[in-house]
């Protein structure tokens, strides 16, 4: 049939992979997890090892087997050991992840180049990434930072919020910002 659409194939399926730097462990894991889920070789890294097969095996430990076997071996190595071993590695670097993100935080200011809109969404995003690692921040401090964050042109904006009643969210700041 001339013309006719092939139907998916989920092992042509790739997904966008990072570069792998230190810093952006959590996401690479993801997507390399999900990337070996889709051409289907992640059992390995899913499951222990099965028991080998023995006389007393049943077709289901059989298939089991099979399946491990078969993840393995396209991964030419035992996975699970090489996994939890980056993991180790990586899970403990939590702390530096935290004080380079706290240090990024603590030194971005509104340049103008970018907008003040992706400028506040930048910090934001910054303090979600913090409270993964157990790092928070209430929205009143982070109002705070972002405020001084701003450049000198904001003077008479930071004076309005001070002077103003309420306290806001990132999103009142947002608007307030992107009027002003």
């Amino acid at each position: 049939m001339a013309g006719a659409s092939q139907p998916a194939n989920f092992s042509d399926i790739h997904c966008d992979i990072p570069e792998f730097k230190g810093d952006n462990y959590k996401v690479w894991k993801e997507r390399i997890l999900l990337q070996l889920g889709w051409i289907d070789i992640d059992y390995i890294i899913r499951k222990d090892e099965t028991p080998k097969i023995t006389d007393a095996s049943t077709a289901e430990d059989i298939a089991l087997y099979e399946k491990w076997e078969r993840s393995n071996d396209f991964s030419h190595d035992k996975v699970q050991n090489l996994r939890k071993a980056i993991d180790d590695q990586f899970l403990t670097s939590d702390k530096a992840l935290a004080s380079t993100l706290i240090m990024k935080f603590s030194f971005l200011k509104l340049t103008s180049v970018k907008g003040v809109s992706e400028h506040i969404m930048q910090m934001r995003d910054i303090s979600a990434q913090l409270k993964k690692l157990e790092v928070e921040m209430s929205e009143s401090l982070l109002v705070h930072y972002i405020l001084n964050s701003l450049p000198q042109g904001y003077g008479l904006f930071k004076i309005s919020y001070n002077t103003h009643k309420d306290k806001w969210s990132i999103n009142e700041l947002m608007t307030m910002c992107v009027q002003e």
